[in-house]
């Protein structure tokens, strides 16, 4: 919108994002299926603590499934998961993680 001024502009110092730490842990890890939480929490700008409690709600919620494979850990999506809030609950996070990953969570492009 031409006419509005950015928040900079306005004095405000607020910093604030679109989406949430459990939305970036949840694309990081749709990016890196085998990351380390260590490399998701610096990616997102979260601590490796943070990083660890959202992937165990994201785990509790069904968002996604953690597989220890060796030393490391595997993570495997759901994209069928609805989101939480009513005004959004009639779209699947796959949709999310398709616009920002820019391929479909099954691992074939999206064209």
């Amino acid at each position: 919108m031409a006419g509005m001024a950015s928040t900079e502009e306005q004095g405000s110092t607020r910093n604030w994002t679109f989406l949430t730490n459990h939305a970036h842990v949840l694309l990081a890890i749709a990016r890196n299926p085998t990351a380390r939480l260590r490399d998701v929490a610096t990616e997102v700008g979260v601590t490796e603590r943070a990083a660890q409690a959202i992937v165990a709600d994201l785990e509790a919620g069904g968002y996604l499934h953690r597989t220890r494979v060796g030393r490391r850990n595997e993570y495997t999506l759901n994209p069928a998961g609805r989101f939480r809030h009513p005004a959004e609950a009639d779209h699947q996070v796959g949709d999310l993680l398709a616009l920002f990953t820019r391929k479909r969570v099954d691992g074939t492009a999206d064209h």
